[in-house]
């Protein structure tokens, strides 16, 4: 990562405090996600992942600290939050898909109500983001036509749509049956190897090493370990980190 030492980061999470009445569930949160970079995000339940996540995506304000996108403080109170997530592309762990509506118009439907795409423009830029992982044949199709790895490979396109500097992806895999999770992980590989900069929350192991440049480990709402796939899952020097990798390995 020295090489980015430079490169002014897309996401900077600065000093992050997030209190639910008198619960401290993020304590101090500090990192950066560099342009191309892919970030894991791994903690056990209740560690602060999806509350940290939700925070970088103004669901959620921060109780203290700053969150940057750039060079835009997006905690800020004065930002205007639909502009940031115009930015952000998010996929969540439920598809999110609305059902009356075809895979098409699910993925245009932000394109064109929020930011005033004209249909064609619209329609052009989702059937080739669809084309490009096989499903422009399925444009027509509604929702409870397809399987679940489908469903969320189409929300993945929907979060592409206005091209985001940054993609969240929080537990994409955990509503799916483990035979599709392969196929939305080839995806985000995919994505990886095309440049994305992606911060993703999940308990898949094995795509965590395999797709992460770098893992952010979370405990108890604080940064236990930030460093390599190898640093952290194989060479920890604390013992809980080793403790709670070797769970997963058993």
């Amino acid at each position: 990562m020295e090489q980015q030492a430079n490169i002014e980061p897309v996401l900077r999470i600065d000093n992050v405090v997030k209190r639910f009445g008198t619960n401290t569930v993020l304590d101090h949160i500090s990192f950066d996600v560099h342009k191309h970079e892919t970030v894991a995000l791994l903690g056990a339940s209740g560690s602060g992942k999806s509350t940290l996540m939700k925070c970088v995506n103004l669901l959620e304000r921060v109780s203290d600290g700053q969150i940057w996108l750039g060079d835009l403080d997006i905690t800020d109170p004065r930002v205007n939050s639909n502009e940031v997530r115009a930015r952000i592309g998010v996929v969540f762990q439920h598809f999110n898909l609305f059902s009356h509506l075809s895979v098409l118009n699910n993925v245009t439907l932000a394109a064109r109500k929020v930011f005033k795409w004209d249909k064609h423009r619209a329609e052009d830029r989702a059937m080739d983001l669809l084309k490009r992982i096989g499903m422009d044949g399925k444009a027509k199709e509604y929702p409870d036509r397809l399987s679940g790895g489908q469903q969320q490979r189409v929300a993945i396109v929907r979060a592409l749509m206005m091209n985001p500097e940054l993609l969240l992806l929080d537990e994409i895999t955990s509503a799916l049956d483990p035979l599709l999770v392969g196929e939305v992980l080839e995806m985000v590989e995919e994505l990886k190897g095309q440049g994305a900069t992606i911060l993703m929350a999940t308990h898949e192991m094995h795509f965590a090493r395999s797709a992460a440049d770098r893992i952010v480990l979370l405990r108890d709402g604080k940064i236990a370990e930030n460093g390599t796939p190898e640093e952290v899952m194989d060479n920890s020097a604390d013992p809980e980190t080793r403790a709670f990798f070797k769970a997963f390995r058993a």
